[in-house]
């Protein structure tokens, strides 16, 4: 896999997020979900009886499984790819967006991880730009591949901005 200029990348493959982040973000819905039956199930069953409580514990775990489909295609519809002059970033599922940001024009390129993303060994990588509209990020990657990508668009936009 390399590509014209024997960098060792294949450009033209679109590079998706880590399955962690689906594994994180099935805990997540799952987590939620769970507690809000819990909780909405003995409430309304304490109010007006058990197979009420039953019930609308029940409804809220349809409701989780629906947020599960939702956040499903929401992964699936993440996507990057490195190429010769730019970086492009993909995702959305009903109104699809795609960023397309010049290696030449990033600014800096930052690694970020909240609490539950450290504890599934993921990290967000951020470019900044001079424009205010851009906000081209790849969550979910694994920590390795996030310091590669940071390490490798930091030099690219340094190289390409000295082109200038």
């Amino acid at each position: 896999m390399t590509d014209v200029n024997g960098s060792g990348f294949d450009s033209s493959i679109a590079m998706t997020p880590s399955p962690r982040l689906w594994r994180m973000r099935l805990a997540e819905v799952a987590v939620v979900a769970g507690l809000l039956a819990l909780v909405v199930g003995v409430s309304v069953g304490a109010s007006a009886g058990i197979s009420a409580g039953a019930g609308a514990a029940a409804g809220i775990a349809v409701c989780g499984l629906l947020a599960l489909v939702f956040v499903q295609n929401r992964f699936r519809a993440w996507n990057y790819q490195e190429r010769k002059e730019d970086l492009v970033v993909s995702r959305g599922v009903m109104f699809h967006r795609q960023s397309v940001v010049p290696y030449g024009r990033m600014q800096f390129v930052d690694v970020t991880a909240g609490p539950i993303e450290r504890m599934f060994r993921l990290a967000t990588v951020r470019l900044h730009t001079a424009a205010a509209a851009s906000d081209a990020r790849i969550p979910g990657l694994e920590r390795q591949e996030a310091a590669r990508l940071r390490d490798r668009l930091a030099a690219l936009g340094e190289a390409k901005a000295a082109g200038l």
